[in-house]
Order: structure tokens, then sequence, then C-alpha cells
């Protein structure tokens, strides 16, 4: 199968691997980047304190034996 092409038009933008970011984009991923880790911090925390939690009455639970 043959195909001809008549005309063919493209536009090509071509970057230097920096890509330009406006104020309001790079202010929006600094936010949810920390937002990200303060979260994940916040849930280390949580696990921390249920351990503690769970290794304390199981202790005392021994003690008591």
């Amino acid at each position: 199968m043959e195909v001809q092409i008549q005309r063919l038009e493209s536009t090509v933008q071509a970057l230097d691997g920096e890509v330009p970011l406006s104020a309001q984009t790079m202010d929006k991923i600094v936010r949810a980047v920390l937002q990200a880790v303060n979260d994940q911090e916040a849930h280390r925390q949580r696990v921390y304190r249920e351990q503690r939690i769970t290794s304390g009455v199981s202790y005392e639970l021994e003690e008591r034996d």
C-alpha cells in the first residue's frame, strides 16, 4: 500500500531539560511535597506511639502473671 503525503506541517518545541515553572506552580509543588513529608512523619509518630502502648500493655500483663 502506498501513501502519498502532499504537505506536512508540524511544530516542534525543544527544551534544554530545564522546564520553566511559574512561581505559582513551584509554590504548589513545594506545598504538596511538604504536606506529604508532614503526613508521613505524623504517620510514623502514630505508629511509634501505638507500638509503645502495645508494648507497655504487654509488659504490664506479663508482670501480673
